[in-house]
Parts: structure tokens; C-alpha cells; sequence
């Protein structure tokens, strides 16, 4: 019986502007705007002494600029990507490092707290929307195979370039001027524009339903309880101020949670949590999250008010700390296949404790670098390479590949958003230990010994903060259950859906 059907239509071949190797123009503008993005992450911590000094920053107001950045960041990171879906990659990449390029000259030019909280929520909005966009470029630029391989080899690795040029680079600029910080970001942010105007192509775009009131309501419920955790020691705890703050976050965060349960395209899809041992890695995320946020914070804070190191020499001091975490990344994702994931984050959880109880009962104002500084700095690191490795890849174990982009997506926004929050309880913590010894808030240049002395022992306090928050991620990871075979296929989904 012949047949008498219609033959069907050829699929629609997808075209990738880079095809032969990856090296050229479209790489630099992403790569670029990653290492921008990860640069202004790190240098914040080693202009906050010279910061509070110059702007008269209160102790909240300091932790503030770090923070309110992060928070706009983690909010609105998974708001951004799906903007790119729904409006085009290269467009809304575009529109991303335009907010984030003004918003950095709006922080060089800061003239007082507010300005400059403001400027830094603003450029963490910029990268929200810019971030996820550039990684999603990656996949509709560069052809699979080696060539995307390539790419996403050379994008991966601005994040290492960026943490450890950002400790040096950054501490250069801040001790000419903190505001070159920030200002540095505008001729490169202007350069990558015009080169991705040139270079990138436009991705098709496809009409989804946007969570805008899930993106919203979720920011600004963390902003609030934040917010009212930050000021309390400050303004008082039963201050109308930190009350309604804290009343006003969480029913935020209570309608987020409606909205998300209603949402026809919802952010943070509940199904995702239907696996006890993903919900653990989440919690382990978002506490190993909270001890890099506050340990980098403090210990530039300690070594520049207390130790009286410039800001470069603030920055050299950390690089032993990337060379740790470099080490036991290597180490950790060699035994990951081979041993169950939670003994890795476990053991990497007890080396970061008992690190920082070391630095919490050998460091004072009379600490040489080597060795009372140099060792915790780096078996500090070692730990938390051996903790991290493990985490992202059991947040997408046992998962059918079209969710490993979601999963990975929400593990960013835990780690993301551990960190204020973190801070904003240790902050007060430590606010409140400095404060019970006899000393003050404020530029620590304005300090006498005696109050030199008890920010010392606040600073040492918030180490031992961190030290619990590293016993929390431990704990939370002994429930963690995924197999090292669960863990290799994670590695291997995760590998081929980045060459897809």
C-alpha cells in the first residue's frame, strides 16, 4: 500500500557563530564580564576599613555594602536568567552590564552611606541580570564540542583569576583611593558593551510567564529580616525600626512562599525539595555560603584595623587561602567518585573548624604573619575546598538532565544568599561583643587601645562565628545520603549538559 503522507519538514538546524575555536572576541566579553562581576565581589572586602573611615560608615552600614549588594544579587539571579529567555540573552546581557557599569560609577562617586548602599544594591541588580545571561551566551554562541569546551574552560576560569587578582589588584586601587574600586568597573564595563554590540548574536527569545512578584517579594522579605538583624544592636531591638523590619520580612517572605505554591512559571519550584538528601545539600550550601561571606569580611577587617596592614598587604595575606582551597578542590574531586560525598563535606567541615578555633586562640594585635596568620589562612582554605566540591554536585545527583540547570541554579542562590544573612547575625553578634568589653563603633582610627583591643576580641568572636556556621554545614551534610556512584553520573550530566 504506498504511502501517501506528507513527508515532513527538515528540523531546523541550529547555527553557532563560533565554530572553529574558542579564543576571540565573544569569549573576552563573557569571560570579562564574569571576571568584573567576581573582581567586585572581592575587592568590597578590602575597602571597608578605608570605606568606614572616609564615609563615617556605622558598623551595620559597613557590613551594608557588602550586603546589599549579595542580596540583590542572589534575589534576582533566577528573575535575570529567565529575562533572557523571555526578552534575548544578548539583549538583556546588554541591559545588564549597563545597570551594573552605571552603578559603579554611582559607587565611586558616593558621598555618604545611603548613596552608597543604594549604588551597591544597584550594581548587584546589573549582575543578576548579566550573569546568568552571559553563561546561557556560552551555550547559543560556541558550537558543541571542543570549541564550546573551550569556552566554558576559559569562563570557568575567571572565577579563580578574578577571586585571587581581585585580592591584589583590589588592594591596590583601595590604597590609592577605595573609590577606583568601583570606578575602574565603567572604561571596562564600556568595553565590553561596545565588543558584545559587535560580537554576540541574539539568542531567539521565547515567550514564558515571569515570576516578577516571587523575585520581588523574596528580596525584599530577605532585605527586611536583614535589615532588622543588622540595625538591632545599633538602633535597639524593640526600635519601631527593627521591629517592623522584622515583622514586615518574614510576611514577605510568608506571600513569596503563596506566590511560588501559585506561580505558573515559579522561581523556586517546590518539587525540587521533594528529596530529603537535596534539601540537606541546600542547607549545607547555604551555611558553607555564610562562613566564606563573613570569614572574608572579618579577616580583611582584623588584619587592616587591628594589624594595621595596608590594603595590599590585606590582599597578599589572603592568597595562601585560595591556594589551600585550590588544593583540596583537586584532591576532593579525585575522591568524590570514590567516597561518600558527605564524609568529604564533613571532613572539610571539621578542618574549617578547627582552623578558625586556632586563629580564634592564637590571633591578637601582636600576631607576625608567619606562622600565626599564614597557617589558619591556609588550612582554612583547605577546608572549605574539600566542603564546596562535593555540595554542587549532590544538589543535581539522581536528576534527569532538564532539571540540572534549575538545581544548579538555586545551590547559586543559596550560596548566594547565605552570606548577608550570615553576616547580618554575625555583625550584631559582633557589635555586641565589642561593645560589652568597653570599646566603640566606628573607624577604628579614631579608636584608643582599650578599644582597639575589644574589636579585636569582636573580630575574634566572629571567627568563632563562622567556626559554628562551618559545624552547622558539617552536621546538615551527615544527612546528605547520595552515593559516589549518584555523584560520578551528577558529574558526568553535569559535564554534558554544559557541551550540549
Amino acid at each position: 500500500m504506498p504511502d501517501h503522507s506528507q513527508p515532513s519538514a527538515p528540523a531546523t538546524q541550529i547555527v553557532y557563530p563560533v565554530t572553529t575555536r574558542a579564543f576571540g572576541l565573544a569569549i573576552i566579553v563573557l569571560s570579562g564580564l564574569q571576571l568584573m562581576v567576581v573582581l567586585d565581589g572581592t575587592v568590597a572586602n578590602l575597602a571597608l576599613a578605608p570605606l568606614q573611615a572616609d564615609l563615617g560608615l556605622s558598623d551595620a552600614g559597613r557590613n551594608w555594602v557588602l550586603t546589599s549588594y549579595a542580596l540583590a544579587f542572589g534575589g534576582l539571579m533566577l528573575l535575570g536568567g529567565r529575562l533572557g529567555d523571555a526578552f534575548g540573552r544578548k539583549r538583556m546581557f546588554l541591559g545588564g552590564v549597563v545597570v551594573f557599569t552605571v552603578a559603579s560609577l554611582l559607587c565611586g562617586l558616593a558621598v555618604n552611606e545611603t548613596t552608597l548602599i543604594a549604588a551597591r544594591a544597584l550594581q548587584g541588580v546589573g549582575a543578576a541580570v548579566a550573569s546568568p545571561t552571559a553563561f546561557a551566551l556560552v551555550a547559543t554562541t560556541f558550537a558543541p564540542g571542543p570549541v564550546r569546551n573551550q569556552a566554558i574552560a576559559i569562563y570557568a576560569a575567571m572565577t579563580g583569576v578574578g577571586s585571587i587578582a581581585g585580592l591584589i589588584i583590589g588592594g591596590a586601587l583601595t590604597q590609592v583611593s577605595w573609590r577606583w574600586i568601583f570606578l575602574i568597573n565603567v572604561p571596562i564595563g564600556i568595553i565590553i558593551a561596545i565588543l558584545a554590540i559587535v560580537s554576540l548574536e541574539e539568542s531567539r527569545s521565547f515567550r514564558l510567564a515571569l515570576d516578577f512578584p516571587g523575585a520581588i517579594l523574596g528580596t525584599l522579605g530577605c532585605t527586611g529580616v536583614v535589615l532588622a538583624l543588622s540595625e538591632g544592636t545599633e538602633l535597639g531591638w524593640l526600635s519601631p525600626v527593627v521591629v517592623g523590619s522584622l515583622i514586615g520580612g518574614l510576611v514577605l517572605l510568608g506571600l513569596f512562599l503563596v506566590v511560588e505554591r501559585r506561580a505558573d512559571n515559579p522561581l523556586l519550584p517546590f518539587s525540587l525539595f521533594a528529596d530529603k538528601n537535596r534539601v540537606a545539600t541546600f542547607v549545607a550550601i547555604f551555611f558553607a555560603g555564610g562562613v566564606m561571606f563573613c570569614l572574608a569580611a572579618f579577616v580583611a577587617l582584623f588584619v587592616q584595623d587591628i594589624l594595621g596592614y595596608s590594603p595590599l598587604s590585606a590582599g597578599l595575606a589572603f592568597v595562601p587561602f585560595a591556594f589551600g582551597l585550590g588544593a583540596a578542590a583537586f584532591i576532593t574531586s579525585q575522591l568524590v567518585v570514590r567516597i561518600q560525598p558527605r564524609w568529604l563535606v564533613m571532613t572539610g567541615a571539621v578542618i574549617m573548624f578547627g582552623w578558625l578555633l586556632v586563629a580564634v586562640t592564637t590571633m591578637d594585635a601582636d600576631s607576625s604573619y608567619f606562622p600565626g596568620i599564614f597557617f589558619p589562612v591556609i588550612g582554612i582554605g583547605f577546608g572549605v575546598g574539600m566542603a564546596s566540591i562535593p555540595l554542587p554536585l549532590c544538589a543535581i545527583a539522581g536528576v534527569p538532565a532538564t532539571e540540572i540547570g534549575p538545581l544548579t541554579a538555586i545551590a547559586l542562590v543559596a550560596q548566594t544568599l547565605g552570606g548577608p544573612v550570615a553576616l547580618a547575625i554575625v555583625g550584631a553578634l559582633v557589635t555586641s561583643r565589642t561593645l560589652s568589653l568597653g570599646g566603640t563603633t566606628g573607624p577604628a582610627t579614631l579608636m584608643n587601645d582599650v578599644q582597639l583591643d575589644a574589636l579585636s576580641s569582636g573580630y575574634m568572636f566572629a571567627l568563632f562565628c563562622c567556626a559554628i556556621l562551618a559545624g552547622i554545614a558539617g552536621i546538615s551534610a551527615f544527612f546528605i545520603r547520595f552515593t559516589p556512584r549518584q555523584v560520578a553520573q551528577a558529574q558526568a550530566a553535569q559535564e554534558d549538559a554544559q557541551s550540549a
